[in-house]
């Protein structure tokens, strides 16, 4: 008969604590390191969108533009059957003028209010480890 070998099991290794300090801090460092990327790519991402919408919105801009400028002309001619041509540019363009005031004092105020983009996946993932590093340190 053939003897059957038995599986030993693993031995248990013990580390010292200096073995250990040591991992903690390559561990520490290489987690640190990964959520630096997961920003750097979350806020690259999001740049990318940013940008793209910026740009269609710098388009269209344009776009709006002349076709304001089409209208512009259409009520000048118009106001200018009715009183001369000097003074119905003139009127058009202080309404002009007036629209553009209420519309900076419009977009100051948003501006003030907008917040700073923050890496909103990452700062979870940072905090998410933190509460489980702080766990695993009461055991």
């Amino acid at each position: 008969m053939s003897e059957t070998q038995v599986p030993r099991q693993a031995a248990v290794t013990d580390h010292s604590t200096g073995e250990l300090v040591k991992q903690l801090t390559e561990q520490v460092s290489a987690l640190v390191r990964d959520e630096m990327k997961l920003a750097q790519l979350e806020l690259t991402r999001k740049g990318k969108q940013t940008g793209l919408g910026i740009g269609m919105l710098g388009g269209s801009g344009v776009v709006a533009l002349y076709g304001v400028a089409c209208l512009l002309a259409c009520a000048i001619i118009g106001l200018s059957h009715v009183l001369q041509a000097w003074l119905a540019a003139l009127i058009v363009g202080g309404a002009l003028f007036l629209i553009a005031g209420v519309a900076a004092m419009a977009g100051r105020g948003r501006m003030k209010q907008g917040t700073p983009p923050v890496p909103t996946e990452a700062v979870e993932s940072v905090k998410t480890d933190v509460a489980e590093i702080k766990e695993r340190v009461k055991r």
